[in-house]
């Protein structure tokens, strides 16, 4: 995934100019590498082309101002003391609200000289306080100082941008609601004001517009044809009835059209009971290849929950799902079973196919059912978080951790999973003491870090993150 960056190179007029040209050099590598598209001032508008003086500042702000609509984040590196005015100057004057990164350059224990000597590592305290004194929130690589051209640094930028894509993509997300929730359900209620707030818009459908659209589809279109080759395509569909392929192929067409014409990107829909009641399947095939296709589609209109899933997949670049913390694992006290009849993108299911929800089916009928998929996650990691809006207190908390997939036996249906979380006891105190809902969203690899550094620092939600301490 590529990304546009704007890039402030600090200096200071008594440090060896070379620094910054070589700084340059690195950086622009590790760009290539990492498909970077960097904005920032060439040596024709400033000395070598670093910020320093208020003029230097200035012209930075007014670049950066120019790209404010592509630019994802911004860089400071610094790789001598550095400016401090001139850096929080420049951002100020770009009048951007984006994630910044603080990087220092590491000084050699055998150039301390005149000229190799950097002092970074003071800098950067410098530019840091400046950046406080100007109300500006910013993130810092884990080692003070860290070189330009060591692996380190490419994983720190590597979850910098994946700070920065939850944060834009937070601020401007539009979702769906298919249906009323479950009246049986009082912990999908959510705020819908609070999102809004938030930059995250919900746009409602009522299911007797959808059904009432299904009907109009003859079972002959084209476009009904074409969907259901698309669902056999996408999991094996050996048990599933033709009427029933096709019905879930028309509510597919008349939820894609309905999203496009609206700009959505991602939904949470009454899955149950008026869908097998009145319309005689469960829809769970189609939300899953939504989710796969990077649209995260969320059961018993969950909208939190969705917003959950979409933080999580904007974090890690890969497809996300809502699970039920559904059941203990024997006496193991940090593993347990992650568990929906269910509708997880393919992503996590190498082995998926469609069938029935047979729980459903004791009430519902389970020829009413079919749609629901089947699969086991295999072993590897997994990142896990919930977003909840808490109208009490008008505030969005979340928590979000991480974990593993594990390949311990496991004997029953539906999507399902069992995950090995450290102190996981305490994660469930935590869940249930500050009243989280039972559902979380989960992805195939660790974002956690990224994910609550940037609902919690740069949008300002409550967010624990699942740390375990030593034992």
């Amino acid at each position: 995934m590529s990304i546009t960056l704007g890039v402030i190179l600090g200096n200071r007029d008594f440090f060896p100019d070379a620094l910054i040209s070589e700084a340059r050099r690195d950086l622009l590598n590790v760009f290539k590498d990492l498909s970077v598209e960097p904005v920032w001032l060439t040596d024709a508008d400033s000395k070598l082309g670093a910020v320093e003086t208020w003029t230097d500042a200035a012209k930075c702000g007014d670049l950066f101002r120019a790209n404010r609509h592509r630019i994802e984040g911004i860089l400071v590196c610094l790789p001598n003391f550095g400016d401090e005015k001139g850096v929080a100057d420049a951002i100020r004057s770009s009048e951007l609200n984006v994630p910044i990164l603080v990087q220092a350059c590491p000084d050699d224990l055998d150039q301390f000289g005149l000229m190799r000597r950097r002092d970074a590592y003071c800098g950067k305290i410098s530019v840091c306080n400046n950046l406080r004194q100007y109300g500006y929130k910013f993130s810092l690589t884990r080692q003070h100082t860290i070189s330009l051209s060591s692996d380190l640094f490419l994983e720190e930028l590597r979850s910098f941008f994946a700070v920065c894509r939850v944060v834009r993509g937070m601020r401007r997300v539009r979702i769906g609601a298919v249906g009323a929730r479950p009246n049986a359900f009082n912990t999908t209620r959510y705020s819908e004001k609070l999102l809004e707030a938030a930059g995250i818009s919900v746009n409602t459908l009522d299911l007797s517009e959808v059904f009432g659209n299904t009907s109009r589809i003859a079972d002959d279109d084209s476009r009904v044809r074409q969907r259901v080759d698309q669902i056999r395509s996408y999991a094996d569909s050996s048990f599933a009835p033709l009427e029933s392929l096709n019905k879930m192929a028309k509510f597919a067409l008349v939820i894609d059209d309905w999203m496009a014409s609206l700009g959505l990107t991602a939904t949470a829909i009454q899955c149950w009971s008026s869908m097998q009641k009145n319309f005689g399947v469960n829809v769970c095939t189609i939300m899953s290849m939504m989710s796969e296709q990077m649209m995260p589609s969320a059961c018993e209109v969950d909208i939190a929950g969705v917003v959950s899933m979409y933080a999580l997949q904007l974090a890690s670049g890969r497809p996300s799902a809502l699970v039920d913390w559904n059941n203990n694992y024997g006496s193991d006290p940090d593993k347990c079973v992650l568990f929906h009849c269910g509708n997880w993108a393919k992503d996590f299911l190498p082995d998926i196919r469609i069938g029935t929800a047979p729980i459903l089916g004791t009430m519902l009928g389970e020829e009413n059912t079919v749609g629901a998929l089947a699969g086991r996650t295999p072993a590897g990691p997994m990142s896990y978080g919930r977003v909840s809006t808490d109208d009490v207190s008008g505030k969005i908390c979340a928590y979000f951790g991480d974990g593993y997939f594990t390949n311990d036996t496991l004997d029953t249906f539906g999507t399902r999973a069992v995950v090995q979380i450290p102190q996981l006891q305490e994660l469930m105190q935590f869940i249930c003491l500050n009243g989280f809902e039972h559902h979380a969203a989960m992805t195939t690899n660790h974002c956690a870090a990224s994910t609550a550094e940037a609902l919690g620092k740069y949008l300002g939600w409550e967010v624990y993150r699942h740390i375990p301490a030593p034992k």
